[in-house]
């Protein structure tokens, strides 16, 4: 079967290796230059992406007209909720009964879901969940955890980076708890 395009003639074995290689390198320069744009973002105290519950998006635009990324502000609807989970777990109640009692009550969770224990308890060593999310006090950590897909089921699967990897900034106008609450939990 003979293919021809308009800007490289007839293609051959020897385009579609050199092209596939070629494309291979940009994609894998482009995922640098982005993950050096995030970096400098994140030291700059900014988002490096995603927005957690009990902040939102800031939208504000440069005189030119470009839009300002990266910052957020306390949503202070949600900062009380996550105030209440800190307090009741330092009371004793177990995550469950928290996320038990929030949709008994028709309070929405992160994305307007269901609260689940999960949510709430999280993994410490990956710093997910309400309890473990380092910026409620101030502190944004980036780069903890890495993404790849798995081979064989083609889902996305995250992996801890080592410590030295993180870029830790701290941002005390974005603290919703209290250094000695977050110290006790």
């Amino acid at each position: 079967m003979r293919i021809v395009t308009l800007s490289e003639g007839d293609v051959t074995h020897l385009h579609v290796g050199l092209k596939g290689t070629m494309n291979a390198l940009f994609l894998k320069d482009l995922a640098d230059k982005t993950r050096r744009g995030l970096r400098g973002r994140v030291e700059d105290g900014k988002s490096g992406g995603g927005l957690c519950f009990g902040y939102d998006v800031v939208k504000q635009f440069a005189a030119n007209g470009e839009p300002i990324r990266g910052d957020r502000t306390i949503y202070e609807a949600e900062a009380a909720v996550v105030r209440r989970i800190f307090a009741d777990y330092i009371a004793g109640k177990s995550s469950r009964t928290i996320a038990f009692e929030l949709n008994k009550e028709g309070v929405p969770g992160p994305q307007g879901a269901e609260w689940g224990p999960s949510t709430i308890h999280g993994n410490p060593k990956r710093g997910v969940g309400i309890l473990n999310n380092e910026l409620y006090v101030g502190r944004l950590v980036w780069n903890r955890l890495r993404y790849l897909k798995d081979p064989d089921t083609g889902k996305r699967v995250s992996r801890l980076n080592p410590e030295s990897e993180w870029v830790i900034q701290e941002v005390p106008e974005m603290r919703i708890i209290d250094q000695e609450v977050w110290d006790v939990r």
